[in-house]
């Protein structure tokens, strides 16, 4: 999404907000599969990949854009094709 952009591409009003959430894992779907990056505190973990989501207050609509370092990863992982 074009950070300059404050209008929301559906309904035009300025009622954008945004926050950041995991991209899964715990009791839901693993969205961004093999993008996560992996830690060592003593033993392997995967730390899942992050999402900047934004709503408009307004109409509701929803964007969730991966964070760039998930997106760098898109072209080595093999949970994922280009179409």
């Amino acid at each position: 999404m074009n950070t300059d952009r404050k209008n929301c591409p559906e309904c035009g009003t300025q009622s954008l907000f945004q926050s950041t959430t995991n991209a899964g894992g715990g009791y839901g779907p693993v969205l961004l599969p093999g993008l996560g990056k992996m830690a060592f505190w003593g033993k392997v973990q995967t730390v899942m990949p992050q999402f900047r989501v934004v709503v408009c207050a307004a109409c509701g609509l929803t964007r969730f854009y991966a964070e760039a370092a998930a997106c760098a990863r898109l072209p080595e992982a093999d949970n994922w094709q280009r179409i």
